[in-house]
């Protein structure tokens, strides 16, 4: 059964704050180095609590996700659920905001719940569900295309002209957590590819844009994964992304 936190959504209000980003200029490398293209993988995004005892088996299949190639998997912990007698320690406010933001456009799937799995921005089902959530993997597409320079210093964006953020992210592969109360107290729970941290990096409107990638960004919090988004504005479609080397 999955766990539902329309009420909750309401009476918490205004709930968290909003990451503060820096935004960095998209320049033109001086010298750019020969370019990799490859076809954008599909990103699915998994909205899990520590606190939730439906979410293991969605986390399990995250880590089956994270190991496939043609997919960029994101697990995202929410806070919300930390009321219930353990407090998630890899939750993050900006992942609640997110699910909240995705469940106020609609769309497929639409809600705040856990374990919920997003695909491409687009579409969501119950992340234990791996029937409807390969559907949604299937019938997915980018519209825009990442490259990235042979020495990973910067990328370039291209690609069908709708104004969207560039957003760089910070992933632990594989994290284990003795969780220590509530529904999964006892338990020691896999997650893969935790979000650590995440940047704006420039905004995209459709073209060629070739973006700096920032150096310091990358082992913040423990992460060991870069990937980069290219997504509408307000938690709209996602339009390419990829890992970077």
């Amino acid at each position: 059964m999955k766990r539902n936190e329309t009420v909750l959504m309401f009476a918490l209000g205004a709930f968290g704050t909003i990451l503060s980003m820096s935004m960095f200029s998209a320049t033109p490398a001086e010298t750019a180095p020969p370019v990799q293209r490859v076809n954008g993988p599909i990103v699915v995004e998994l909205f899990t609590s520590q606190g939730c005892s439906s979410c293991p088996p969605a986390d399990a299949f995250m880590a089956e996700l994270a190991r496939n190639p043609s997919i960029v998997a994101i697990s995202r912990p929410v806070t919300y659920w930390d009321r219930l007698g353990w407090k998630d320690t890899l939750a993050r406010a900006e992942n609640t905001n997110l699910q909240r933001d995705y469940a106020q456009r609609g769309g497929v799937g639409a809600g705040v719940y856990t374990p919920q799995m997003m695909v491409q921005g687009s579409g969501g089902a119950v992340g234990s569900d791996r029937e409807k959530i390969r559907a949604l993997i299937a019938g997915a597409r980018n519209s825009a295309q990442i490259s990235v320079t042979a020495n990973g210093r910067s990328i370039t964006v291209s690609g069908a002209g709708k104004p969207a953020q560039v957003r760089l992210l910070a992933l632990k592969s594989s994290t284990a957590v003795k969780i220590g109360s509530g529904e999964n107290g006892g338990r020691f729970i896999h997650y893969a590819n935790v979000l650590r941290g995440e940047k704006i990096l420039a905004r995209f409107s459709g073209g060629s844009q070739t973006i700096a990638i920032p150096a310091a960004f990358a082992s913040q919090n423990g992460a060991d994964r870069l990937a980069i988004i290219v997504q509408q504005d307000n938690a709209g479609a996602i339009l390419a992304a990829r890992y970077l080397p």
